[in-house]
């Protein structure tokens, strides 16, 4: 694994220097969308609605529209400014007991890797909220942005998940369930017979997903049956030909432009069936 950012846990006077890792990855199978007549990659561009041309990700700004669609923009510059930014510490706010942490809270966790000659203060840590079964709320920023997170324990190591703030979980508002709905103690009691039936350990290897499962073996077999074609210079990584060069991004756009009004030209000139001096046109392209 490689870490994405490095800082320090802090509480008090206590500083426990960390590397972060993502703890989770996508498995899914990568699919692309293509031209369904010849099999041609579909790509997408990022078009000024103002002059129609396409603008690379380093001339991009950020911006924000208030209610009365006045805009501000924000470069970045201006964001680089903000405080928060600076900042490498996962600020500890205050500890509470983990039963507290709303479930539906919890975002994407991240692994803490002790990031100093002796873990012992990473340890300590991490045994003081086994003993005292608390989870740490703390404040840190990554990737330009503030965030609350609840560091916890899991086996030997810390983790990190990002929560949610308060005001992005929706409140559940369902007017059937403000009626009174009476259950009888033999239909509680069926029901969790029902449960008990089904009670087990969770074993979270026990289960995988079906559908990608099914997808890889759809395209293992169409590979198998030679139903494939080449298409190496389409799907090319964006930027960069089949052959590995370099591909400028405006040369390309003029050079496809240019190509357009010459196959335009050429198809004009073939329709009239004469050039300008009235000759009959041979059918051949004029040299370029």
């Amino acid at each position: 694994m490689r870490s994405i950012w490095k800082g320090a846990v802090t509480f008090g006077l206590v500083n426990v220097p960390v590397k972060v890792y993502s703890a989770t990855e996508d498995h899914d199978v990568s699919l692309h969308q293509v031209h369904d007549e010849d099999g041609g990659r579909i790509r997408y561009q990022r078009i000024c609605e103002l002059d129609g041309k396409p603008v690379a990700y380093a001339d991009i700004d950020r911006a924000y529209v208030d209610d009365d669609g006045q805009t501000v923009v924000l470069t970045k510059k201006d964001l680089a400014a903000l405080p928060a930014e600076k900042s490498r510490e996962i600020d500890v706010v205050e500890f509470v007991p983990s039963e507290q942490i709303d479930l539906l809270t919890l975002d994407k966790p991240y692994y803490l890797e002790p990031d100093s000659k002796s873990p012992k203060a990473y340890v300590l840590l991490r045994k003081t909220l086994e003993q005292t079964d608390r989870t740490a709320i703390v404040r840190f920023t990554l990737r330009q942005k503030t965030r609350l997170a609840a560091l916890r324990v899991r086996g030997d190591v810390l983790v990190l998940q990002t929560l949610l703030w308060s005001d992005e979980v929706r409140e559940a508002s369902f007017p059937a369930l403000d009626e009174d709905v009476r259950i009888s103690k033999k239909e509680l009691e069926l029901s969790a017979s029902l449960v008990d039936s089904y009670s087990s350990d969770f074993d979270p290897e026990e289960y995988v997903d079906e559908y990608q499962k099914e997808l890889r073996t759809l395209i293992d077999a169409k590979i198998e049956a030679g139903d494939t074609f080449d298409a190496s210079e389409t799907f090319a990584e964006e930027g960069v030909a089949a052959g590995g060069e370099v591909i400028d991004l405006m040369e390309a756009l003029r050079a496809s432009v240019e190509k357009s009004k010459a196959a335009k030209k050429d198809a004009g000139s073939k329709g009239s069936g004469a050039d300008k001096s009235g000759r009959k046109g041979s059918g051949k392209k004029k040299a370029g």
